[in-house]
């Protein structure tokens, strides 16, 4: 079985990350997508279920899993902690399963530290003011709110340079179809080509 590529996708709130992720796993594809499933102390939100939207844990099981090495990546977020943990991660790796990340660069970081073949994207908004825009149109926030997302924003950006790949996020298909030629691109790769097709190589490497 050929093994899963673990991909990191990272962006300012409002680049249209999360639209991009989902129409990805929406259109199909011929090996299995799936997004990770992060660990959280919070509390589930009416709809959650542990397991699908989050693995919910209370505070002293999330730090004894931090003192055990389990994440790949953890922060703490207004008070409460989130987690990627490795073995749920290369279980659906062996599984063949590409399995993706949502995470900021600081996270990002932590598991490039621990899994140097991760394939990291950084996906972009068109403008600061596009930005702006689009964040003021959800009409939700406060202009202090906006201001603060557009602060971060900026923080955010600030670390492109550390990723593998980055998606400008003007037109959403147009976007959408660089992140599917980014997914195509890494089974490509030779690594995976040999354990997809070994008896291939084998029979052309054959002495008659």
């Amino acid at each position: 079985m050929v093994n899963g590529n673990l991909f990191i996708l990272s962006s300012p709130s409002g680049a249209g990350k999360s639209s991009l992720i989902s129409a990805l796993l929406k259109q199909g594809s011929a090996r299995p997508l799936q997004m990770s499933v992060s660990t959280t102390t919070r509390a589930p939100r009416p709809g959650e279920e542990d397991g699908v939207h989050y693995h919910f844990v209370d505070k002293a099981s999330f730090e004894q899993q931090i003192k055990d090495g389990v994440f790949y990546e953890h922060a703490e977020v207004f008070g409460n902690y989130y987690g990627t943990s490795a073995n749920a991660i290369d279980e659906r790796l062996a599984q063949g399963v590409d399995v993706f990340l949502d995470i900021d660069w600081q996270g990002a970081q932590q598991v490039r530290m621990k899994r140097p073949d991760v394939t990291s994207i950084f996906i972009a908004p068109p403008s600061r003011q596009e930005l702006e825009n689009r964040l003021r149109g959800r009409g939700q926030d406060s202009d202090e709110v906006i201001a603060d997302r557009m602060a971060k924003a900026q923080a955010e950006c600030s670390h492109y340079q550390e990723f593998d790949y980055i998606i400008v996020n003007d037109d959403f298909d147009t976007a959408l179809a660089d992140l599917t030629t980014i997914v195509d691109n890494q089974r490509l790769k030779r690594s995976q080509q040999e354990q997809a097709h070994q008896d291939l190589f084998t029979d052309l490497l054959a002495n008659d």
